[in-house]
């Protein structure tokens, strides 16, 4: 089972998006393009701070 952490090579902020890119096999920029679609409704500014508190980083879990 793959575990979600924030990417330390692939961030631009806070690796959030560049870590469920590497989990699901996703291009990180797809969730980037999404993330910033959720920002304009509203939604996404709350989650995306959230996971960057509590998703540890790719060297705390390696």
């Amino acid at each position: 089972m793959k575990r979600i952490y924030r990417s330390e090579s692939d961030r631009i902020l806070g690796g959030v998006c560049g870590g469920l890119g590497e989990a699901f096999d996703i291009d990180p920029t797809l969730i980037r393009l999404l993330l910033i679609v959720l920002i304009f409704t509203g939604t996404s500014p709350l989650f995306y701070l959230i996971a960057w508190l509590i998703v540890p980083t790719e060297s705390e879990i390696k």
